[in-house]
C-alpha cells in the first residue's frame, strides 16, 4: 500500500473515531501527524511541527479573547441593542445585514477570516439574545464573506487573477465575482427559510411574544448564560464554565450564592465609557486588519491587552473564555494535513485526477478535491496548485472552457469555508453561545460535508458542461 494511500486512510480513521467516541479529535490528528509523518513519510518532529497552523492558533486565541471582553463589559449586548433599533425591531432583517457586511468588507479588500472575524461574534451574540439559530446566523456570516470574496478588488479575486494569467489562461474577473456572489447569496436564502427564517418574520423585538408556543421569546436571557457549562461530551470541555467557578470563588467564596439569572450588570462593573472605548478598540482592529492587512490574531490580542490592562479586574476571567478544545481540534487537524502535502498526498491525488482521459470528468474531480482539501487547508493555495494541474487539458481543445472551470472551481474551493476545520467555519464554532459545541461541531461538519459533495457537482453543471 503506498505511503500516500495510507495517509488517507488514516485521515479516514480519526473521522470514524472521533465519531464514536468523545474524545478530541485534535489529539487524534496531532498523535496521527506523528505516527504517519514518523513511520510513513520518514519526516523529523520538528517538519512535522512546522506544519502547525501558527497563524490560525494566534487567529483564534485572539478574536475570542478580545470578543469574551467585549461580551464580558455588556458591549456586544449594546450593540445587539443598536443593531434591532437600527432594523426597527426587524429581527428577520439582522442575519442578512451581517451577510451585507460580511460581504462588502470582503469585496473591498479585506480577507475572507478578517471579515468572519470581525462579524461573526457579534452576530452569534445577537443570534443568542434573540434566540435565532446559531448555525442560520454563522453560515450567512460566512456565505456573506465568500459572496464578496472574488470581487477585481479583493484577495481572493487578485490571487486568481494572477494564478490564471500566469497559466496564460483566458480570465473574466466580473463573471467569477458574479458567480460567487450569486451562489452565496441563493445558498443562504436556502439556509434561511429552512433554519427557521420564516419564524423570524413575524417576530419583532419587544414584543415579548412566545414564537408558535416553544421558548423563542424575545426576552434577552441572562447574561451570564453564555459562561455555564457546556453540555454534551467531553470532546470540547467546558473552559467558560471553569472560568465563571472560579471567578465566582474568588468574587463571593461560595459559588451558590450566586444566581445564574442575576443580571451580570450588578456583579461585574460596567460602565458607558469603557464600552465606548470597547467599540473603539473594535474599530481599530477592524480598520488595521481590513484598511492595512495586519495580522488578525497579533492585532485582536493588542487590542485586547490595552482593554484588559484599563479594567484588569473584571476582565479576569476573559482568558478562560477562549475556546481551547475547539483551537485544539483545529490546530490538530490543520496539522495532520500540513503532514498530508509534505509527504506529497494532495499533490499525489491532483496528479492522477488531471491524467485522466475525459477532460469533463477530470474538470469534475479537480473541483472536488478543491472543495475537500479547502474545507481543512488554505483556499488561496488551493486556486494555486490546483489550477495550474488543469492546464493542459483546458488549452488542448478538449471542450472544457477556461472561464468557465475557473469559476466552478473557484467558488468550489471556497464555498466550503463553512467546514469547521478552516478558518471561518472555526471563527463561528468559537464564538457561538448558550449551546452544546459539541452538537454544533457536527451540524458544522455535516453541513460541510454535504456543500463538499453537492456544491462541486453543481457548480460543475452550470459552468463547465452548461458554461
Amino acid at each position: 500500500m503506498s505511503p500516500e494511500l495510507i495517509s488517507i486512510l488514516a485521515l479516514v480513521a480519526m473521522f470514524v473515531v472521533a465519531t464514536l467516541v468523545p474524545v478530541n479529535m485534535g489529539v487524534l490528528a496531532f498523535v496521527g501527524a506523528f505516527l504517519i509523518g514518523t513511520l510513513v513519510a520518514d519526516m523529523a518532529a520538528p517538519d512535522i511541527i512546522d506544519g502547525f497552523p501558527g497563524g490560525l492558533f494566534l487567529t483564534l486565541v485572539g478574536i475570542t479573547y478580545l470578543f469574551a471582553i467585549a461580551q464580558n463589559n455588556g458591549t456586544i449586548d449594546w450593540l445587539v441593542d443598536l443593531a434591532v433599533r437600527a432594523v426597527r425591531g426587524r429581527i428577520w432583517a439582522i442575519p442578512w445585514i451581517m451577510f451585507l457586511i460580511a460581504a462588502v468588507l470582503t469585496s473591498v479588500g479585506a480577507v475572507s477570516p478578517g471579515a468572519v472575524a470581525i462579524v461573526a461574534p457579534i452576530a452569534l451574540g445577537f443570534a443568542f439574545q434573540y434566540k435565532i439559530s446559531p448555525l442560520m446566523m454563522g453560515l450567512l456570516v460566512i456565505h456573506g464573506a465568500q459572496a464578496g470574496g472574488f470581487s477585481p478588488i479583493s484577495i481572493y479575486g487578485g490571487i486568481t487573477a494572477k494564478v490564471v494569467e500566469g497559466a496564460g489562461l483566458p480570465f473574466d474577473q466580473i463573471n467569477v465575482f458574479v458567480a460567487s456572489f450569486a451562489v452565496n447569496f441563493l445558498v443562504s436564502v436556502g439556509l434561511f427559510i429552512v433554519l427557521g427564517g420564516r419564524k423570524l418574520m413575524k417576530r419583532r423585538a419587544g414584543d415579548g411574544q412566545p414564537d408558535d408556543g416553544d421558548d423563542a421569546t424575545l426576552t434577552p436571557p441572562g447574561h451570564l448564560a453564555m459562561a455555564t457549562p457546556q453540555g454534551g461530551a467531553g470532546a470540547y470541555g467546558d473552559a467558560e464554565g471553569q472560568a465563571l467557578s472560579e471567578w465566582k470563588h474568588e468574587v463571593q467564596g461560595d459559588a451558590d450564592n450566586l444566581l445564574v439569572d442575576e443580571p451580570l450588570e450588578t456583579v461585574v462593573g460596567k460602565s458607558r465609557p469603557y464600552q465606548i472605548l470597547t467599540l473603539v478598540g473594535l474599530a481599530t482592529f477592524a480598520t488595521l486588519t481590513v484598511a492595512y492587512d495586519t495580522d488578525i490574531g497579533f492585532t485582536a490580542l493588542s487590542v485586547a491587552l490595552v482593554l484588559a490592562l484599563i479594567s484588569p479586574n473584571s476582565q479576569k476571567r476573559a482568558v478562560g473564555q477562549i475556546t481551547w478544545p475547539e483551537i485544539l481540534l483545529i490546530t490538530g487537524v490543520s496539522t495532520y494535513v500540513g503532514v498530508l502535502t509534505a509527504m506529497g498526498t494532495i499533490d499525489y491525488v491532483g496528479e492522477s485526477v488531471a491524467g485522466l482521459a475525459s477532460p469533463l470528468i477530470a474538470a469534475l474531480l479537480l473541483c472536488i478535491i478543491g472543495a475537500i482539501v479547502s474545507a481543512f487547508a488554505s483556499s488561496t493555495a488551493v486556486l494555486g496548485s490546483i489550477i495550474p494541474l488543469a492546464v493542459p487539458f483546458l488549452q488542448g481543445g478538449s471542450g472544457v472552457g477556461a472561464v468557465g472551470f475557473v469559476a466552478a472551481l473557484a467558488v468550489s474551493s471556497t464555498i466550503v469555508d463553512v467546514s469547521p476545520f478552516s478558518t471561518n467555519g472555526a471563527l463561528v464554532l468559537a464564538n457561538a453561545q448558550g449551546i452544546d459545541k459539541t452538537k454544533f461541531f457536527r451540524q458544522l461538519l455535516l453541513y460541510a460535508a454535504a456543500v463538499t459533495v453537492i456544491a462541486p457537482v453543481i457548480l460543475w453543471l452550470l459552468f463547465v458542461v452548461l458554461f
